[in-house]
């Protein structure tokens, strides 16, 4: 008998032995280090982008802060002041709107095209032959190349952490310059560890999207129109109650707290938003001569309506969620990020292996 009149042997001869994982990061990255190359070179850009911008405000910062006496021309001039140099610096990066641009783009480009291109060119047949297996070829692409596009977001937000922190420096608000909120919609996501979680999100939705549509062009779009939908969705409604808010009738609410709401109250009753406009139209026309003048601003005003208002049985209540509690909402955030990015992963694997080649 030669060699090549052999029975076949069921169970050893029949089916290939499996890849090891050890191999199957090497392939991994041998298919997608263009991906990845791509990736490191627009964050690099824009790591380096950020650097830049946030050296020149950090020491417009350092020199507004340091500026003595604060109400002098060289401090507060319109235009030259270094208060308003700050103020003016990088502006367009101030709000975050921008930089959220950049998970969504990691996710859709390295996320997308992931499954989509092979089930698109066909070749996911060939693959699916060898000895990975499809649900090991899935898994493999999914986990390592999500774990290394986490870790370089993680890295980024480092250096947005970075560039944000004068602008949540108490000093701001002795010195009238901008400060912003630690749980501004536009910002939040940007800082700790988030910024991480919603790149991986982004990942795992293209992946899925790729999957289901097998189309790069139009799972792009989808992933971009899905990542969307979700972070505004999150930023606007079940972000604020991720812990109860905290309830106080006290007017000197923490100026870096995030506001959830505002009710009048009279003699245990609420009273209506058009009432209390009513009222206190009523009381800034009747309030003394001189008590809102001068160098008192529209806030300031507002302020003496609402103490007048409290000596006279009214109360403002006002719910909120303290700038302590950045960091836990930061893990909730992320946990469920987490929790939804590996829920996803499992979907597009288990159809993966459900789906016919």
């Amino acid at each position: 008998m030669t060699a090549l009149s052999v029975p076949a042997r069921p169970g050893q001869d029949a089916s290939p032995r499996p890849v090891p994982w050890r191999r199957m990061i090497w392939v991994t990255w041998r298919q997608h280090r263009g991906t990845l190359a791509g990736v490191a070179v627009f964050l690099g850009a824009a790591a380096a982008s950020l650097w830049l911008a946030g050296l020149q405000m950090h020491h417009a910062y350092a020199a507004a802060f340091a500026c003595r006496p604060v109400g002098s021309p060289a401090c507060n001039a319109p235009g030259t002041g270094l208060v308003n140099v700050f103020n003016d610096t990088s502006d367009f990066l101030s709000n975050g709107g921008i930089a959220q641009l950049l998970p969504a783009l990691v996710g859709a480009f390295a996320g997308a095209p992931l499954l989509a291109r092979e089930l698109e060119t066909g070749t996911f047949r060939y693959a699916w032959t060898q000895g990975l297996g499809r649900q090991r070829w899935a898994l493999a692409k999914l986990v390592l190349l999500g774990a290394v596009l986490a870790a370089a977001a993680g890295a980024f937000s480092v250096l947005l952490s970075w560039y944000y922190q004068p602008y949540f420096a108490p000093g701001n608000q002795a010195l009238s310059m901008t400060q912003l909120n630690t749980f501004d919609p536009t910002l939040f996501n940007l800082r700790g560890i988030t910024f991480a979680a919603w790149t991986l999100a982004a990942f795992t939705i293209g992946a899925l999207a790729g999957l289901l549509i097998r189309r790069v062009i139009p799972a792009v779009a989808a992933t971009l129109a899905v990542y969307g939908g979700l972070a505004f969705a999150a930023g606007g409604w079940p972000r604020q109650y991720y812990l109860p808010p905290l309830v106080t009738g006290d007017l000197n609410v923490p100026g870096s707290a995030w506001l959830i709401s505002q009710w009048w109250t009279r003699g245990g009753q609420t009273v209506s938003q058009s009432t209390m406009y009513q009222v206190m139209d009523a009381t800034f026309r009747h309030l003394p001569q001189g008590a809102v003048s001068g160098s008192a601003q529209k806030e300031q005003g507002l302020l003496v309506v609402e103490r007048y208002l409290t000596r006279h049985g009214y109360t403002l209540w006002t719910s909120y969620q303290p700038a302590s509690r950045f960091w836990p909402f930061q893990w909730i955030e992320g946990g469920w990020l987490l929790a939804l990015s590996a829920a996803l992963i499992a979907v597009t694997v288990w159809l993966v292996r459900r789906r016919a080649a």
